[in-house]
């Protein structure tokens, strides 16, 4: 039961380590790119690849969906973003319970977005629990945990990837040794626990006047997607990559001409672009097509 790219190296590692999977879940195409044709997920590719069963409710509070689910007698249901509350009839349905692949250190951010949260929070670690789940969110016993620092100049986007071959890893292991009741749970702690809230539009606009350190931050938890942004000459442009630089000044104002732009304490110097309807690219192919001198306020 997953929908995002997140969800796949896991759901691939299952299949091949010979476990038969008798459905997949995942949430319903919806429409993408300029035309809005219907696009299915990459959960969803994935098993029509396999040639897979794939179920896509919009939810799964219906009797009659549960009932197909508890139809299918599984004996575990592995989760990884899926993206839809799970009732209680549906988590108590599999014989050995519900798995949750959980991108974070648990119980530290819970919730939507552990992956962006962690690297805007500044932390120096995280990693993935695989989780026996329950009615709370993302409150249920941990049975396998695996670390990765974060560093300097980690992104979400590369975090995303290393924790979803982590988890892939994680979740084939625990599944075998709970088929053998080899499995310890081990309740969270109450103390540490924070939530990983959904990104909100407003959140993705740069404010100037933060210090540099947390704008570079925020830009590298938000790459690739949503993107950090900010405006300049009627356009939106995302920031994609940044690094920490030299320089002070009223807040949004260019400093140089290799982009360095102050910050309320310190200046960022930008390095990946991508303008609203634009690919994205480096700095100096940006100003190539776009003039930024020296003075130039953005906002």
């Amino acid at each position: 039961m997953g929908t995002p790219d997140f969800a796949v190296p896991a759901f691939r590692a299952l299949h091949a380590a010979g476990h038969a999977i008798v459905a997949v879940y995942c949430q319903p195409p919806r429409p993408a790119g300029r035309g809005y044709d219907e696009r299915r997920c990459a959960v969803h590719e994935a098993a029509v690849a396999l040639g897979l069963p794939v179920h896509t409710p919009v939810a799964l509070r219906d009797a009659a969906i549960q009932a197909t689910f508890i139809g299918l007698e599984a004996d575990i249901a592995v989760v990884a973003a899926y993206g839809l509350i799970l009732p209680k009839p549906v988590l108590a349905a599999p014989r050995l319970g519900c798995l949750n692949i959980h991108a974070s250190l648990l119980p530290r951010w819970r919730g939507a977005a552990p992956i962006h949260r962690a690297i805007m929070a500044g932390d120096r670690e995280t990693g993935v629990c695989i989780m026996q789940m329950e009615a709370g969110l993302d409150t249920g016993p941990v049975l396998r945990t695996a670390r990765v620092a974060i560093g300097p100049r980690t992104t979400t986007g590369e975090l995303h990837d290393a924790l979803a071959g982590l988890g892939a890893s994680l979740v084939v292991d625990v599944v075998a040794d709970l088929s053998r009741g080899v499995v310890t749970a081990t309740p969270q702690p109450t103390r540490g626990v924070t939530y990983a809230a959904k990104i909100k539009n407003e959140e993705t606009r740069i404010d100037w006047r933060l210090e540099a350190v947390v704008l570079d931050r925020l830009i590298r938890g938000l790459s690739p997607v949503p993107g950090a942004w900010f405006q300049h000459a009627g356009f939106r442009v995302k920031v994609l990559a940044a690094e920490l630089a030299e320089g002070r000044g009223d807040p949004g104002v260019v400093l140089d001409e290799q982009l360095t732009i102050a910050c309320g304490s310190g200046a960022i110097r930008l390095l990946h672009l991508q303008r609203d309807g634009r690919k994205a690219m480096a700095a100096d192919a940006y100003l190539r097509g776009q003039a930024l001198p020296a003075g130039t306020r953005v906002a």
